[in-house]
């Protein structure tokens, strides 16, 4: 049986997987909130629908790749909560619900409990790899689902990702792998803004040291892609300084249940939260080195 996908939110990451799913042999079911999104990326094949009720009648897995939570409860279940013109009312018993933010896990987990009482299953699957290579079909999705979800939507996460990794048979396991990786991912980042920071207080020049670096034991791969975007003075928004503020708070928020030490991440999400309100909140999180004082940063050549 062939499968009709639906995909919500033709951002960075969900255009290249609705690409992905087009070279796959699918011709999704797209919806953006943005007008004209979903009648730009049909021009090249697929079905752009009017309203998330409409995707959701008419699709058999439909994929949510929208910014956080409160975006994925809203596409869910609308302000009302499910009323009648909202995507769980009008999905069938059945269908699967693929869960793409970056979320607590256990809002993951509330998601997965409110859709089985519609019998809709549901994969908690955060991605990660960014847009290039969600473009090209090479991002990895850190998944949990029943067996019964990978069942059915399996395969259409394998044409959207070169990596699917299965770590549970609940949702919540793959939210806090995602959440792991973003504590990594924005330590990392900052790391790499304070090291530069540095050289170029110390007078360093920064083309040298970024070349050094990276053919050096220091060097990381949040070094080596963000600080080229310094380099560059290119701070356009791959991926947002307040995309940090906010999973590093997701980080955070799930460490403090329990009451687990966070140092480097509680420092790497005040650096954020700092470049956040100095007015760089929607610039590319590289942006971070802009906090730091006394130094010039590469111009645009």
């Amino acid at each position: 049986m062939t499968l009709t996908i639906g995909l919500i939110g033709l951002g960075a990451m969900g255009s290249g997987m609705a690409q992905s799913l087009r070279r796959a042999g699918h011709s999704p079911h797209v919806f953006d909130v943005r007008p004209g999104a979903a009648e730009a990326f049909v021009r090249d094949g697929g079905h752009a629908c009017a309203t998330l009720a409409d995707l959701g009648a008419r699709c058999d897995v439909v994929v949510s790749v929208v910014v956080n939570a409160a975006q994925t409860e809203s596409v869910l279940f609308g302000a009302g909560g499910d009323g009648d013109g909202s995507l769980a009312a009008a999905m069938q018993p059945g269908s699967v619900f693929v869960m793409c933010s970056t979320v607590d896990p256990n809002v993951s987990m509330a998601f997965e409990s409110r859709l089985a009482k519609k019998d809709i299953l549901y994969i908690d699957a955060p991605i990660s790899g960014g847009a290039a290579k969600a473009a090209s079909g090479e991002m990895t999705m850190m998944t949990a689902a029943r067996p019964e979800a990978y069942a059915k939507a399996g395969a259409v996460l394998d044409a959207m990702a070169a990596k699917v990794y299965r770590l549970g048979d609940r949702a919540g396991a793959g939210s806090k792998v995602k959440v792991i990786n973003q504590l990594l991912a924005g330590v990392h980042i900052a790391a790499a803004a304070e090291a530069m920071a540095l050289g170029l207080r110390e007078g360093v020049d920064p083309a040298a040291l970024y070349e050094v670096i990276t053919h050096s034991a220091g060097n990381s791969w949040m070094f080596e892609n963000r600080m080229a975007h310094v380099l560059a003075a290119d701070y356009t928004p791959l991926s947002a300084v307040d995309i940090f503020v906010k999973d590093l708070g997701i980080v955070l928020d799930m460490a403090r249940a329990t009451k687990f030490p966070l140092p480097l991440s509680s420092t790497a999400h005040q650096m954020f939260m700092q470049a956040s309100t100095a007015g760089f909140a929607k610039e590319d999180d590289s942006a971070v080195i802009k906090i730091f004082p006394g130094i010039e940063l590469p111009k645009k050549a």
